[in-house]
C-alpha cells in the first residue's frame, strides 16, 4: 500500500461570496494510483485507517505553501482513534508554525460504522485540542440528523450532489434552503462545493450562502497561493469615497525569517516598540507574525530566555495573516469574518500581488475607519428613503464604462407630482415617495447588480444589467400607485449603453433628459427606451401600447 508520505496533494480555495476573497483551501490527496477511497478502503482492511488517514494529513501539511487557513479531510472512523494518534498531527503544524485554531477538520463518511456517541466523542476531544471542525458532504452520505444537531462543528459542507440541481429544480432549492435556515440558527457555516456554472454560483448567492468552492471559481492546483479576489464576486457600490486596505496602512518592522528570539526581544524592548515583528524571506515575502504582548510574555517567564534566547524565533511566532493592499476595506473586514480571525489586535500584513510585505494594519483600526465612513454616508442619504444621492449611480456608470460594460441607466419619476402635493398633501406625497424608494431598494435586492439613487424630489436612478430591465420596469409599471387614495402614474425613460457607445456618466445624464420628456408626453404609466446615437425612442409601456410591444415614438 502506498505510504501517505508519497501522496501528493492539490489544494482548492474557499471563497467569501460577499468579498470575492480566498478564505480557506482544502487540501485534496492524489495518489499516483487509484483514488483516495481506494487507498482509505485497502487502509481499513489491513487495520492501518487512522493511521494512513491522520498520515495523509501530516503529509498536507508539510507540502501546504501558504499562510491560509487549511482544511483537512479526515474519515469519520477515525474518530474513534485514540488521542495519541493525533500527536504526530500536532507536532508536524507546530513545526509548520500552525496553530490548531487555523486547521478545519472536515470530518466526512461513512458515518454509520461509529456509534454516535462515540464520534461525538471524538469530535470534542478534537476541539479541545484547539482544531475546528466541519462535517463533509451534506447529503451525499449516511450523516445522521441526530449527530447533525449535537455535532460541534464551525462548518457544514452541502454536496455537490445536492447543488447540481440548482436553479431550475425546486427540490435541490428547497434543500438548500433547509440547510441554510439550520446554519443560520446554529451560528454555523454553510459551504457550497462542487459549482460548476454560472446559474449555480448565482442561485448559490441568492439563497444567500456565505462561502463556495467548485470547479467554476478556481480548480484544485499544486501547493500555491489562489488568486486573492475572484472576478465573479459581486460589486460592492457603497456610498463615500471607496476605502482600501492600503489607505490603512503602517510601515511593518520586519526581521530576517531566521532571525532568533533575542534578535525580535531587542527590537520589542526598544522606546519605540512596534506592536509586533514580521519575519521576511530574502524575497521580503512573510513567513511569520510575532505580536509582541504575547511574545515578550513567553521569553520573560521563568527560565523564558534560557529556553528561547537563542532559537529561531519562529517557534513562538504565528502564521501570519495576509490580505492585498488592492482590497477594499469591507472586504478585509468580510474576510477577517469568514476566516475567523480572532486575534484582531495582530497586525495584517499588507502585500502587493507577488506577496511581498508592504506594510501592516490593525484590524481595530479598519474597523474605526469604515464606521467614521459610513456615518459620513449615512449623513448623505436621503432623509424619506434611505437611499443615497445621484453619487452611487454615478460610480457604477463610470465603472462600466471604465471595463467596457453594457448597461442600462433609468430615470424615474411621478407624473404630475406638484398636483398630487396640491390635491393630496405634502404627507402623502412624502408617503408614496417612500413607497416607490421601498420598490427600488426591494428590487435591487433580488437583483445583484442593480444600484439605485435618490436624486432628490420624486426622482430615482436605477443603473442595471440589460437583462434585468424589464424586470425593474414590470415591477414599476404594473403596480397600479395612489397617493391618499388619489391614482398616480409613473415615467421610466430607459438609455440602453453598449460596450464602447457611452464616454461618460455626465453623457448618461444629458442624453436621458429629453427621454424622460418622452416619457411624461405618454398617456398613464409609461416607458420609453432608446441608444446613445440613436433618434429613434420605442415607446414600450402607456396607454394605447399593448405590454411590452415597442412603438415608434
Amino acid at each position: 500500500m502506498k505510504s501517505p508520505r508519497a501522496v501528493r496533494f492539490a489544494f482548492q480555495p474557499l471563497y467569501s461570496l460577499l468579498t470575492g476573497g480566498v478564505v480557506a483551501h482544502e487540501a485534496l490527496a492524489r495518489p499516483g494510483h487509484g483514488t483516495v477511497a481506494e487507498l482509505l478502503t485497502q487502509a481499513r482492511r489491513d487495520g492501518r485507517l487512522a493511521e494512513v488517514d491522520l498520515g495523509l494529513a501530516i503529509a498536507a501539511v508539510r507540502q501546504d505553501e501558504t499562510s491560509l487557513p487549511l482544511h483537512l479531510n479526515l474519515s469519520a472512523r477515525t474518530l474513534g482513534a485514540p488521542p495519541a494518534m493525533f500527536d504526530d498531527l500536532l507536532a508536524e503544524l507546530g513545526d509548520a508554525g500552525r496553530r490548531t485554531r487555523d486547521v478545519v477538520l472536515e470530518i466526512g463518511p461513512p458515518f454509520s460504522p461509529l456509534p454516535a456517541e462515540r464520534a461525538l466523542s471524538g469530535m470534542r476531544a478534537l476541539t479541545d485540542l484547539g482544531f475546528r471542525l466541519a462535517l463533509d458532504g451534506l447529503g451525499r452520505g449516511d450523516l445522521p440528523l441526530s449527530l447533525l444537531i449535537d455535532a460541534p462543528v464551525d462548518l457544514v459542507k452541502l454536496d455537490r450532489t445536492v447543488l447540481r440541481g440548482l436553479p431550475d429544480d425546486p427540490a435541490s432549492v428547497a434543500v438548500a434552503e433547509a440547510v441554510l435556515h439550520y446554519t443560520t440558527r446554529t451560528g454555523t457555516r454553510l459551504v457550497a462545493t462542487g459549482l460548476e456554472t454560472d446559474a449555480q454560483l448565482d442561485a448559490v448567492r441568492g439563497l444567500g450562502i456565505r462561502i463556495a468552492q467548485g470547479n467554476l471559481l478556481a480548480p484544485p492546483t499544486a501547493a500555491g497561493p489562489a488568486p486573492a479576489l475572484l472576478s465573479r464576486a459581486p460589486a460592492v457600490a457603497a456610498p463615500g469615497p471607496a476605502q482600501c486596505v492600503g489607505d490603512f496602512l503602517r510601515p511593518a518592522t520586519t526581521l530576517p525569517e531566521t532571525a532568533t528570539c533575542d534578535e525580535v526581544r531587542e527590537v520589542l524592548a526598544a522606546a519605540d516598540a512596534p506592536s509586533g515583528v514580521i519575519g521576511v524571506d530574502e524575497l521580503n515575502r512573510p513567513r511569520w507574525s510575532v505580536d509582541r504582548t504575547r511574545f515578550l510574555v513567553a521569553v520573560t517567564g521563568p527560565y523564558g530566555h534560557a529556553l528561547h534566547a537563542k532559537r529561531p524565533a519562529a517557534r513562538l511566532a504565528d502564521s501570519p495573516h495576509t490580505i492585498e493592499a488592492r482590497a477594499g476595506a469591507m472586504e478585509f473586514l468580510e474576510l477577517v469574518t469568514d476566516a475567523d480571525w480572532g486575534r484582531t489586535g495582530d497586525d495584517v500584513v499588507v502585500v502587493d500581488d507577488v506577496g511581498r510585505c508592504l506594510g501592516v494594519v490593525l484590524v481595530t483600526e479598519v474597523v474605526r475607519g469604515v464606521a467614521e465612513a459610513k456615518v459620513e454616508a449615512a449623513a448623505a442619504l436621503n432623509p424619506l428613503t434611505r437611499l443615497p444621492g445621484s453619487d452611487t449611480v454615478a460610480r457604477d456608470v463610470a465603472r462600466r464604462i471604465t471595463i467596457g460594460e453594457a448597461f442600462v441607466a433609468a430615470w424615474l419619476d411621478i407624473d404630475a407630482f406638484k398636483t398630487v402635493n396640491d390635491t393630496a398633501g405634502f404627507a402623502a406625497g412624502d408617503d408614496l415617495i417612500r413607497e416607490l424608494g421601498a420598490a427600488l431598494t426591494a428590487q435591487a435586492g433580488g437583483l445583484r447588480r442593480m444600484r439605485v439613487s435618490h436624486v432628490g424630489g420624486d426622482d430615482f436612478l436605477v443603473v442595471c444589467d440589460v437583462d434585468e430591465i424589464a424586470t425593474v420596469a414590470g415591477a414599476l409599471l404594473d403596480r397600479h400607485w395612489s397617493a391618499d387614495g388619489l391614482p398616480v402614474t409613473v415615467s421610466l425613460a430607459t438609455l440602453v449603453c453598449g460596450s464602447g457607445s457611452i464616454r461618460s456618466y455626465q453623457e448618461v445624464s444629458r442624453l436621458l433628459a429629453p427621454l424622460k420628456k418622452r416619457a411624461k408626453s405618454v398617456p398613464g404609466s409609461s416607458w420609453v427606451l432608446s441608444r446613445p446615437g440613436a433618434e429613434r425612442v420605442e415607446v414600450l409601456r402607456g396607454i394605447g401600447t399593448r405590454g411590452l410591444q415597442a412603438a415608434a415614438g
